[in-house]
């Protein structure tokens, strides 16, 4: 059990439940505990916001416990402010326009969620101070015609900043102890704008600190944290999910709940698949293939604190509190079909190294990662021909160009000792995943795979295979996607 100056935190200690809130070295929380994250979907506007606290309270009523409560931006509101810097840096005053209309926004859910004078009152002057602070570093953008990662990363926060404040009070409105809590108070990290890395020593130990207080229900900021020298940053977008974790790690929590706008994750992209369904039960691997691949309801981060405690984590839907979600554990119910889900990224380019000279060469493949590396593309999946004479890079579209020129600038000696012959670039591609632990062992589930995929006229580009059998990704042409994804899940869904 984590101690705080001297106290010993004890929620899931069903012999010390029934004492009391406190004893002497000992603060007893009465009923499990959770820690409940919320997106900008389900806190868009007055109304959702609304429903999303008929969620906490009742939570809290039939836990006995407070949740934790973590929320995003209003939907919206992060595009809005991340294009506003965008228009600061480039001169353009229609940033005062944004900045306008985002305080209308709030400031319309303040009067449609706050009856209380005094707590509207007091909300209303928070949030006039924030969007305040809010146009002065819009200003000061626009002045120096520069937004640094640094400074991107302080104004992509204040929609979280906004959205605890508001969803706070409103709780408080309805005669619930609320807090709105800052996340750069209590989670820490390295100066990584953009995607930084969390200090999890520290950062635990600050959360303990901060959230010991069980009587409220704290609401705190998603998506942001700051340095150790209070420089605010950011968790990767959409990074609301990771801090949630984050939390229930430190906490030790019964589970985390991700909240979203659909029943769970599906089978496959609804979009493509109308006939997708719920997977009720997902393995931390399967789960984390499935976000890293593509799968938009929950952060690809998310899982590495909670699997360390052993947490599970449910998907769960704002609008359909009732139904029963996905639930995400170490172990998950055995399942009739071979390949749980499917996922897919989009606007991939794929990055090819021909040549002759590469076969049985050593440390062609440390210069060309080398190469990559220093580019600052991130190599999303990688498949190389046995004979060694190719080796092929996918990338994400924005970052592979970059990645191909600096891979022929760098290895310029190799190409022009015809060792090797081409590096090419082919844009427009996607990566398929199809994921699931009964995957392994399966014998003909490749040959079956291809076989659906060819029935449906559709070309495979490159393949790649982990060895844990866990996943098979491979790359085709963008406009077959749909195709592609429909003959998978008829063949192996259903």
């Amino acid at each position: 059990m984590p101690e705080i100056d001297g106290w010993t935190l004890c929620h899931r200690n069903t012999a010390l439940r029934g004492m009391g809130r406190k004893c002497p070295g000992l603060i007893v929380i009465i009923g499990p505990m959770h820690i409940m994250k919320f997106g900008g979907s389900s806190v868009a506007d007055a109304g959702r916001i609304h429903s999303v606290a008929d969620i906490i309270i009742s939570r809290n009523k039939t836990d006995g416990v407070p949740p934790v409560v973590v929320v995003s931006a209003m939907k919206g509101v992060t595009d809005a402010l991340i294009a506003a810097a965008a228009a600061a840096e480039s001169g353009d005053t229609s940033y005062k326009t944004a900045l306008a209309g985002l305080r209308q926004k709030h400031h319309e859910a303040v009067k449609a969620l706050i009856t209380d004078n005094s707590i509207g009152t007091t909300l209303q002057t928070e949030m006039d101070f924030i969007l305040d602070e809010l146009g002065e570093i819009l200003h000061g953008v626009e002045l120096v015609r520069e937004c640094s990662l640094r400074t991107n990363d302080l104004i992509s926060g204040f929609g979280e900043r906004l959205s605890s404040l508001l969803v706070a009070a409103h709780i408080a409105d309805r005669g619930v102890r609320a807090e709105a809590v800052d996340a750069r108070k209590i989670i820490r990290t390295d100066d990584d704008h953009g995607r930084a890395a969390v200090d999890f020593n520290i950062t635990e130990n600050l959360i303990r600190t901060r959230l010991v207080d069980r009587e409220s229900i704290f609401i705190v900021t998603g998506f942001i944290a700051s340095t150790a020298d209070g420089v605010a940053t950011t968790l990767g977008r959409n990074g609301s999910d990771y801090t949630a974790s984050i939390l229930g790690a430190a906490l030790n929590v019964e589970s985390v709940e991700i909240w979203t706008d659909v029943d769970g994750v599906l089978t496959a992209d609804p979009r493509i698949v109308p006939d997708a369904w719920v997977i009720r039960e997902l393995s931390f691997q399967e789960a984390m293939e499935l976000s890293f691949f593509g799968a938009e309801v929950i952060h690809p981060y998310t899982l590495i604190p909670v699997i360390e405690k052993d947490l599970p984590v449910y998907i769960k839907n704002t609008l359909n509190p009732s139904a029963p979600g996905t639930r995400i554990a170490r172990t998950a119910a055995p399942k009739d079909r071979p390949i749980t889900g499917i996922a897919s990224i989009d606007d991939v380019s794929m990055i090819t190294i021909e040549g002759g000279g590469m076969v049985g060469m050593p440390g062609v493949a440390s210069r060309i990662f080398a190469s990559v590396a220093k580019s600052g593309a991130n190599i999303i999946m990688i498949s190389q021909a046995s004979s060694e004479h190719s080796i092929c890079l996918v990338c994400r579209r924005e970052e592979a160009r970059k990645a191909a020129d600096g891979l022929k600038k760098d290895l310029s000696d190799a190409i022009s000792s015809r060792m090797i012959r081409n590096i090419n670039l082919t844009d427009g591609l996607e990566i398929i995943a199809v994921i699931g632990e009964n995957m392994r062992g399966q014998v003909g589930l490749s040959g079956k795979l291809f076989s659906a995929l060819g029935d449906s006229d559709v070309n495979i580009l490159a393949i790649a295979q982990g060895s844990t059998e866990l996943n098979i990704s491979f790359v085709i042409e963008s406009r077959r996607k749909s195709e592609a994804i429909t003959a998978i899940h008829r063949a192996f869904i259903g």
